[in-house]
């Protein structure tokens, strides 16, 4: 075995760090992924990680909704030119100044104005918000679900990909479209897998083992698991309260399964 062969392996065992600028994708919608990203977002705060949400749904984002917030504008907004990024910013759960608390840069509520953007347009949205993420520790961008254009030039544009799956099949498939373009678009690109909403262990192990073989016999890669998140009766009353899960609910199971994916994408991914 060569020196170079013999260090590609052991690179390839190490464990990985997620970059600063994290999006946060999926196959399909109602995996849970708006409420991953905003448990995400409180958990990286309480580690002392100044937070930047941004809603990029843009077709039809709801963070705003889901926090109760009255954000002094949005996407929308900076798009038309009437604001720029850093006016659109609204603190959520006390700010990022704050242990827990994090901004919030909403996408355009129960609006489809944005989906139609030209690709040019959705590049230069892509570089605003690389600019507005340099005065954050963490940004975690919650990106519409599905493989279109615009969402994956937004992933492309981020540091590492979280692609939310479930144990579902259509969950699945689903994602597996979504990396296979985003590989098209950026061959290298190796995105961390979540288990979202998962009835147990043994059930997550199985969607993800799933999901990897699908990934390595077709695309020539295996994605690493960063986390199980458990499923957990509370979330929906969070979300009607309009409020972040562990603030309504202190302690509960999807909240310090977070803490716990946050941790490991700040000291590294484990291959397994």
């Amino acid at each position: 075995m060569s020196a170079l062969t013999a260090e590609a392996e052991q690179a390839a065992r190490a464990p990985r760090r997620a970059g600063p600028v994290i999006a946060v994708a999926s196959g399909k919608g109602g995996v849970g992924k708006t409420a991953l990203t905003l448990a995400l977002a409180r958990a990286f705060s309480q580690r002392k990680a100044r937070t930047l949400v941004v809603d990029a749904d843009l077709g039809m984002a709801n963070i705003d909704v889901q926090l109760g917030l009255n954000p002094p504008g949005d996407l929308g907004a900076v798009v038309a030119g009437r604001l720029t990024l850093a006016e659109a910013v609204a603190p959520a759960c006390g700010g990022s100044q704050k242990a827990g608390g994090f901004d919030v840069i909403a996408g355009p509520s129960g609006s489809a104005s944005l989906a139609g953007l030209d690709i040019g347009a959705v590049g230069r949205l892509a570089a605003g918000l690389a600019a507005a993420s340099m005065g954050y520790d963490r940004t975690l961008i919650d990106l519409a679900a599905g493989a279109e254009r615009a969402n994956i030039r937004l992933a492309v544009a981020a540091d590492d990909v979280l692609v939310v799956i479930n144990d579902e099949p259509t969950s699945l498939t689903d994602a597996y479209a979504f990396v296979k373009t985003l590989r098209l678009r950026d061959e290298g690109a190796s995105p961390f897998v979540v288990v979202n909403n998962a009835p147990d262990k043994a059930a997550a192990q199985s969607a993800y083992a799933m999901f990897a073989r699908t990934c390595e016999s077709f695309l020539g890669f295996r994605p690493l698991l960063a986390g199980i998140i458990r499923r957990d009766p509370h979330v929906p009353g969070a979300i009607r309260a309009q409020t972040a899960l562990d603030q309504r609910f202190p302690g509960t199971d999807a909240a310090k399964d977070a803490s716990v994916l946050a941790r490991a994408l700040e000291r590294g991914v484990e291959p397994g």
